[in-house]
C-alpha cells in the first residue's frame, strides 16, 4: 500500500493547490450566488465525483493522454468552458424571476438535484488544473516497488477529494450566507443572481483562455 509519509506529503500539496481558488470552487461560488445553499452542496458533490473520475483516468492511463495530447487537451477545456458559459447566461436570463419571499430558484430554471449534481461532475472532469495536478503530480507520489500502481493512485486520490469537500463546502456555504442577506429585497437578491450568472461566463471565458500551466 501507500506509504504513509507519500500520503501526507501529498495531502501537503494538495491543500496548498486546493486553497487557491480554481474553476471548481469558483463554479460552487457562481451557483451558490445564483440559485442557494442546496444548489451549492450538489454542485460540490458533482465537483468531487468529477475530479475522482479524473483520478480513475490517471490511474488507468487516460489522464497522461489527455496531459501529454495539446488537441485532447484543449478540447476538454473548450467543453468545460462553453458550458460554464452556458450555465451563466442561464442563471442571468433568469435572475428577475427570483424572489426574496420564497427564496426559490424559478420553474423555469430548476433543474433538479440530480442535474445539478451531473454539472458538477462535468465542471469538476474538464477543470484543466485537475486534469494536469492529478496527471503531472500524483504519479509522482506511486510506490512502484509495491506494485499495484493503480490502486495506489486511487487511494492517494481520495486525499485531494477529502481536502476539496471540505474547502467547496465552506465557500459554497459563505456564498449562499451572503446570498440570503441580499434576499432581504428582491431588487438586491435579483442583482447578486446575475453576479453568480456573471461570474459563471467570466470563469468560462477564463477557462478557455488559460493555457496548459492551468
Amino acid at each position: 500500500m501507500v506509504p504513509v509519509e507519500s500520503i501526507l506529503v501529498f495531502a501537503a500539496m494538495s491543500l496548498l493547490v486546493i486553497v487557491v481558488p480554481g474553476p471548481s470552487v469558483l463554479f460552487v461560488i457562481g451557483r451558490a450566488l445564483a440559485h442557494g445553499r442546496r444548489t451549492a452542496l450538489a454542485t460540490v458533490l458533482g465537483n468531487l465525483v468529477g475530479s475522482y473520475i479524473l483520478v480513475i483516468a490517471v490511474a488507468w492511463g487516460l489522464g497522461a493522454l489527455v496531459e501529454k495530447s495539446a488537441t485532447v487537451f484543449l478540447g476538454v477545456k473548450l467543453a468545460g468552458a462553453v458550458y460554464l458559459v452556458y450555465l451563466g447566461v442561464q442563471a442571468f436570463r433568469h435572475r428577475k424571476e427570483l424572489r426574496a419571499a420564497d427564496m426559490e430558484v424559478p420553474a423555469s430554471e430548476r433543474r433538479g438535484d440530480l442535474r445539478t449534481v451531473l454539472d458538477g461532475i462535468f465542471v469538476g472532469v474538464t477543470n484543466p488544473k485537475g486534469i494536469v495536478f492529478f496527471a503531472a503530480v500524483l504519479p509522482q507520489f506511486v510506490d512502484h516497488a509495491a506494485g499495484h500502481v493503480p490502486v495506489q493512485m486511487m487511494v492517494l486520490g481520495l486525499v485531494p477529494v477529502a481536502i476539496g469537500m471540505m474547502t467547496d463546502t465552506l465557500w459554497g456555504l459563505g456564498a449562499s450566507a451572503a446570498r440570503s442577506w441580499f434576499a432581504r429585497s428582491d431588487r438586491r437578491l435579483s442583482m447578486v443572481g446575475g453576479a453568480g450568472g456573471f461570474a459563471m461566463i467570466g470563469l468560462g471565458v477564463t477557462v478557455a483562455a488559460t493555457g496548459r500551466a492551468d
